[in-house]
């Protein structure tokens, strides 16, 4: 009994003892926790939030690959990078490539597991290639450390269009730009003096369109009253809306969804897409459209209407300012006007489509490894979501760079020329500052959009969406990797059929009563099985 209450003596010693050492070690792992946590978050601000101001706690370098623009080349002395450092005490670690080569050397960087951590000027649907191999970040799981860009997601709601970057994981890899509203911004640009001389008024649908351009042709026999740039794509994606399909710059997978259904079509199959080639060939017939529309580079088109050889061509806000500036050369400050009108509506209705989204960031999987993860994140929020931010990538610094007016509108300096702003000055925003580049300067509030357009473009902006019904983004078809190459192999004989057959019945070298037998090519090249399977995929995964 003795020796039994000795060894439970003993035994509570121990415990004691043992208890004492674990609370010790506790207090001291704590410690070290503690440690750990903030070595983790690194030089993270700790109570980051929609509102503040981004800066590292201390200074930091990321490592970031730049698309090295020809008309604005880098320079490592942009006051951007210089006053960007002293905001947000990140210093950007570049490895720049020529935009030409930016897609093939981004691949093989990340491929070759030396891609730096911040990848930009990414396009949604060039991420798709480097999920399966785990080599880029899942961002969709880690933007609730962005509280800016979560804002901006609800408020301006986005989410409609964040479906449609989501992978078959249910997850998106790219963090994209992000606009409050869409942004329509190409149109035709008309003559109006010529309207004017002809008394007519500007087209609201394309039936109004060919009106006008028989009026021209009436008036000017020996002109072609519409010569167009862009091989014709813009104007093909414009209209298109309108006559209820997808084509040229829009016509992307060629499958369009269909609620009624919910399955996916082949648009260049359908009776809407035949409508739309046949309205366009009937101005070829009619020698209203130039037939090299669809096939001559920008040059000789542009040159045809700032000589006022054509009246009507393809435009956007910054190429309109660009054709003012030929024509009062050409033609003379006073002897013509133009204006960008607002896209035609058509048989389907005054309808608008585009996203709200813009290119933007892919991250490489290991920069989540790095000590200052989460504090990258905050830089990124701070600068591509914060309205600080947006307004720093675009207009830079305030009495620097721009000065805001009595009534709060921001003016560049004299000496600094963009956008058709001050065009007389040395100094470029772009060029000699790095501000409004397209590697940082990503979307943001409609005010700041607008704040760079003249009234002229804003007028066209809001007539827009006031006119327009907003078509919503069709939901994703969420591919495996085997389905996508699958996919991609069977696209692409389809996809060369159809543009090089769009442009043949439009210009007339296929006749439109060939337009069953287009279809039948189509439907041998396994038109259904590709449909197929985007149903199938879509219908497992949806």
């Amino acid at each position: 009994m003795k020796n039994q209450w000795k060894k439970v003596m003993l035994g509570m010693v121990l415990v004691f003892v043992l208890s004492f050492l674990a609370a010790c070690s506790d207090e001291s792992s704590s410690t070290d926790d503690d440690s750990s946590e903030e070595t983790g978050s690194g030089a993270a601000m700790e109570d980051y939030s929609v509102g503040d101001s981004f800066k590292a706690t201390e200074p930091i370098t990321l490592s970031t690959l730049f698309s090295d623009h020809p008309n604005y080349p880098l320079k490592e002395d942009w006051m951007f990078y210089e006053k960007l450092a002293e905001k947000t005490n990140v210093t950007l670690d570049i490895t720049s490539v020529p935009m030409s080569d930016y897609e093939d050397k981004r691949s093989l960087l990340i491929s070759s597991g030396d891609a730096p951590y911040i990848l930009p000027k990414t396009y949604p649907g060039q991420e798709t290639q480097f999920v399966a191999s785990g080599a880029v970040l899942p961002i969709s799981d880690y933007v609730d450390m962005m509280p800016h860009f979560q804002q901006k997601v609800e408020e301006w709601d986005i989410q409609p269009f964040l479906e449609g970057l989501r992978q078959r994981d249910g997850k998106y890899y790219v963090l994209p730009g992000i606009h409050e509203k869409v942004w329509p911004d190409y149109s035709l640009a008309v003559r109006t003096d010529i309207l004017e001389e002809l008394g007519l008024e500007e087209p609201k649908t394309w039936e109004e369109v060919e009106e006008m351009l028989v009026a021209m042709k009436e008036a000017y026999p020996d002109k072609y009253p519409f010569s167009d740039r862009f091989q014709f794509n813009s104007t093909l994606n414009i209209a298109a809306t309108g006559f209820g399909t997808i084509s040229g710059w829009g016509l992307g997978n060629m499958l369009s969804y269909e609620e009624d259904s919910d399955e996916f079509i082949f648009e260049p199959a359908t009776e809407e897409y035949r409508s739309m080639v046949e309205y366009f060939n009937g101005l070829i017939e009619q020698e209203l459209l130039d037939p090299e529309s669809l096939t001559q580079e920008d040059d000789p088109a542009i040159q045809k209407f700032t000589s006022g050889e054509s009246f009507v061509i393809n435009t956007n806000g910054q190429t309109l300012t660009q054709y003012r500036n030929t024509m009062d050369e050409t033609i003379g400050k006073d002897n013509y006007s133009i204006k960008k009108i607002v896209v035609p509506g058509g048989p389907a209705g005054q309808l608008m489509n585009g996203s709200k989204l813009e290119n933007g960031i892919m991250f490489s999987a290991k920069a989540k490894d790095d000590p200052n993860f989460e504090a990258m994140l905050q830089f990124i929020d701070w600068l591509m979501y914060s309205d600080e931010g947006l307004e720093f990538a675009k207009w830079g610094v305030e009495g620097e760079t721009y000065e805001l007016t009595d009534g709060g509108d921001r003016e560049l300096l004299d000496n600094i020329t963009f956008r058709g702003m001050n065009p007389d000055a040395e100094e470029h925003l772009q060029i000699d500052y790095g501000f409004s580049q397209g590697n940082w300067s990503y979307g943001g509030p409609t005010e700041l959009l607008h704040s760079m357009f003249n009234e002229e473009e804003i007028e066209f902006q809001n007539a827009m969406h006031e006119t327009k019904e907003l078509i919503l983004p069709d939901p994703p078809i969420r591919y495996d990797a085997t389905q996508l190459e699958q996919a991609s192999l069977m696209s692409t004989p389809l996809k060369d059929t159809v543009e090089q057959n769009t442009l043949k019945f439009i210009v007339g070298d296929r006749d439109m009563s060939e337009w069953d037998t287009y279809v039948q090519e189509l439907e041998a090249q396994n038109m259904q099985g590709y449909v197929d399977l985007a149903n199938e995929v879509y219908q497992n995964n949806k």
